[in-house]
């Protein structure tokens, strides 16, 4: 073999090297997994791609992802990698598998299913749930992944290791808060990237109780997050504030966790709408508040309006209208049941409609019916409850409720999309230029029944080319470097020398997510929603192809991403 040959060598394509600088015409050469060579390559390649005409860019690291359990039955963590995704951060909101005591499994699995849309009977046939603890955990799935990926260590399964039945609507004692500490600590030293937790309302566990990390006080989380200062390469903290307004105490909570963590912290999360404007901007606040006091504190922001697709079955996001929770909690038949109760169905609309900030959900004429479970329920498709309501002289939840329940509770419900305004592209454009923002909030691997944000990259790469809010230098940077420095990945996000061979190659005329679609490929034979992505041609992950245009190879190269190991942090001090 010819000594000179390099392991792959991507020629004569526009590269961005992720630090928001235009593109050059360059070629790319990779040996060993590392980028060794950017400009006029040196020899040629045992892989030589012609990217002629092509943008050549780092991979994307997504910070929010779920994929905690997905990784078992799916090491591609698809569709990520199909979105030129080369990096994913899961563990986040403080719903982790790990660690892990044998009989909080059942209870840890309905809380996964109920709060992050993952149908229960994946968990139980496509997870082994033989772990106990972190170290374990990690061990299970390294060497296994396409994408690297590293995982936080969540709140939750911590605290109801030590609280147990206390560990929901309690408050810890200080022997309980010092075992958790140690918990955290076994945790993070096996590698786990940092800490996360929430306070979100929307976040209940399969009783309709709040999950136990809403039960912490201030200073429990603060505690914690000292003990993330405690190790050097720790990449951080992820939390979610009360939904709701910002106030003094949150600031200072935010920053307070920062602070003690000595790292950043980002929360989750803005979803900008023009007409929020001055609340949003209370929000980004927070990061003000936080430089001052020696904290920094990001929030999170996604890159395009939303499409939520609500149902009955997992009752995910009704739950949060007031009164809701436990009905929603419920089993199928006794919703069924309940949904069938006139009294009852007249008592769950009075109370949906008092339930300020989520009112909005209730309004059930705005509701367009996507898919249908049933045959002949199919001429439904499409119409919005209102319409529906009008051709059978009924109420709007009335019509909801008879089609529910004779659907089996299956139907997929769409409120109207939020967001879809010229004045709120304009300000998402605004926000995505903050130094105050991080664009991710995909939640890939989650609300498999809910959400396509998993397509975050390509949409907001689509978004750049259609309304031009920013160049697109700037949002190669916003989706690679930005986030790797946030959390202090060693030498990934960038297209450099000595970097990880970490690349997307992609068509940016045309690069933009496909159309969504129902597959039924979970374990258990439960459906997600899935989507591909147009115009990405070629994923390479340390320097192994895993994509090409949109087919998965069977190369599995990613790296398990260890804090200290792999990341060097973004120590604040």
């Amino acid at each position: 073999e010819d000594e000179d040959m390099h392991d792959l060598v991507i020629r004569g394509g526009t590269v961005f090297d992720g630090t928001g600088t235009g593109g050059r015409t360059a070629d790319v050469v990779v040996n060993d997994g590392r980028i060794t060579e950017v400009g006029k390559a040196s020899g040629r390649g045992r892989e030589e791609v012609n990217a002629d005409g092509l943008a050549v860019s780092p991979g994307f690291v997504d910070v929010h992802t779920h994929f905690d359990a997905q990784v078992f039955w799916d090491t591609t963590l698809s569709p990520s990698p199909l979105h030129g995704v080369t990096t994913v951060i899961g563990g986040n909101c403080g719903f982790t598998i790990a660690p892990l005591e044998p009989e909080h499994s059942e209870y840890l699995m309905r809380m996964l299913a109920r709060v992050e849309g993952m149908p229960l009977e994946s968990l139980e046939q496509g997870v082994p749930w033989n772990w106990r603890s972190f170290a374990e955990y990690l061990d299970a799935i390294d060497g296994t992944l396409m994408p690297n990926a590293g995982f936080m260590v969540g709140h939750c399964p911590i605290r109801k290791i030590v609280m147990g039945e206390r560990a929901v609507g309690h408050a810890a004692t200080a022997e309980e808060l010092a075992k958790m500490q140690a918990l955290l600590r076994e945790s993070l030293a096996a590698g786990g990237l940092g800490f996360s937790s929430t306070w979100a309302k929307t976040h209940n566990d399969a009783n309709g109780d709040p999950v136990p990390s809403r039960s912490a006080t201030p200073e429990e989380l603060i505690e914690l997050c000292r003990v993330v200062s405690e190790f050097p390469g720790t990449a951080g903290v992820e939390f979610i504030p009360t939904v709701g307004k910002f106030d003094d105490d949150v600031d200072k909570l935010l920053c307070d966790m920062s602070v003690a963590a000595n790292r950043p912290l980002n929360w989750n999360v803005i979803f900008p709408v023009a007409r929020h404007r001055e609340v949003i901007e209370r929000k980004l606040a927070a990061s003000d508040y936080a430089s001052k006091h020696g904290g920094k504190v990001i929030a999170l922001t996604g890159p395009a309006p939303i499409d939520t697709r609500i149902n009955f079955e997992t009752g995910f996001v009704l739950d949060a209208l007031d009164g809701w929770s436990s009905a929603m909690a419920a089993s199928n038949e006794e919703k069924m049941a309940l949904l069938s109760d006139p009294a009852k169905r007249s008592d769950l609309n009075e109370k949906a409609q008092n339930s300020g900030t989520f009112r909005g959900i209730a309004r059930w004429e705005r509701m367009r019916v996507g898919e249908v479970w049933l045959e002949h329920n199919k001429h439904l498709e499409g119409k919005t409850i209102g319409e529906i309501a009008r051709e059978q002289g009924k109420t709007a939840f009335d019509a909801l409720c008879d089609l529910v329940v004779d659907d089996e509770l299956k139907t997929g419900l769409y409120p109207p999309s939020v967001g879809t305004d010229d004045e709120t592209w304009a300000f998402r454009g605004e926000l995505w230029g903050d130094e105050r923002t991080v664009i991710g909030a995909s939640d890939a691997g989650a609300h498999l029944d809910l959400l396509a944000t998993f397509n975050y990259s390509t949409s907001l790469l689509e978004s750049v080319r259609t309304r031009k809010l920013i160049d697109l230098p700037s949002a190669i940077q916003q989706l690679t470097d930005v986030p790797a420095q946030l959390y202090g990945l060693t030498e990934r996000g960038r297209i450099e020398e000595g970097y990880h061979a970490d690349i997307a190659v992609f068509d940016a005329d045309s690069v933009a997510p496909s159309a969504t679609e129902v597959r039924e490929d979970l374990p258990g034979g439960a459906w997600r929603i899935y989507g591909q992505a147009e115009g990405m041609k070629y994923v390479y992950v340390n320097g192994v192809k895993v994509v090409e245009g949109k087919d998965f190879e069977s190369t599995r190269p990613g790296t398990l991403l260890r804090s200290g190991r792999d990341t060097h942090g973004s120590p604040l001090r």
